[in-house]
């Protein structure tokens, strides 16, 4: 009887890790459709139906909404490396504001303010971890790009069409701030100047540091996603 009983005795917790173990097993697909998902991304511009240009470049310019076809959005891209797997996901804000002074057809000033809150993937819990954990929105509310060298825009053709632009500036991310130099389309449209990009990034450089995850981990190389409309204040 003695013996039985001490059999009992080591069975019961021989049992109990094998159900933990099946309840993680289980689980494990729950966490992953928490955490993982391709987000919401800032694509390119879409010159499809961009329009001649109807103002004069030089003056003072502002970030505006843009319409639906450009609207200005900034974000993130970053590959979620999975044991079987890698996929990549995004998250994305249109809460950006900025100005920029043309002058001479030369880009000499410009400042593009983020709020990291309005950032948004396609998650809910995946967008507060990313608020909470990972940016610290509450800390460090604002990501900002601001440019540190004049640049020449008389090459962007007044037609709608597109050219390459390349932007020096100091990007800031987590009060971290780092010098960058990054292609980017521009656009005259209408009214409007259209710019967007992707400046590669790694998050480490920015103290973007992740927790540990089930089933995903954030790769330390990324992008950032930008998409701009502005237009002239003084006109």
């Amino acid at each position: 009887m003695k013996k039985i009983f001490y059999n009992r005795k080591i069975m019961v917790p021989i049992f109990i890790v094998i159900i933990v173990g099946l309840t993680l097993v289980a689980l494990v697909p729950m966490f992953y459709s928490i955490f993982t998902g391709p987000g919401v991304t800032t694509e390119p511009i879409n010159a499809e139906k961009t329009k001649p240009a109807s103002t004069e470049v030089d003056g003072n310019w502002e970030v505006v909404a843009g319409n639906p076809n450009n609207s200005t959005s900034v974000g993130f891209t970053f590959a979620e490396i999975l044991p079987a797997e890698q996929t990549v996901t995004s998250g994305s804000t249109t809460d950006v504001t900025g100005q920029a002074e043309i002058s001479d057809q030369t880009i000499e000033s410009a400042l593009i303010t983020v709020t990291m809150d309005g950032l948004t993937t396609d998650k809910k819990v995946r967008d507060e971890n990313m608020k909470t954990k990972l940016f610290e929105t509450s800390e460090f509310p604002e990501s900002t790009f601001e440019l540190a060298e004049p640049v020449d825009i008389s090459a962007v053709p007044e037609d709608g069409s597109l050219a390459d632009v390349e932007l020096t500036g100091d990007l800031t991310i987590k009060g971290e701030t780092k010098s960058v130099t990054e292609t980017f389309q521009v656009a005259r449209d209408g009214e409007t100047i259209l710019l967007g990009g992707n400046i590669p990034i790694n998050r480490l450089d920015f103290n973007v540091i992740t927790p540990d995850m089930i089933a995903a981990k954030i790769d330390e190389e990324g992008t950032v996603d930008i998409r701009l409309t502005m237009k002239k204040i003084d006109n």
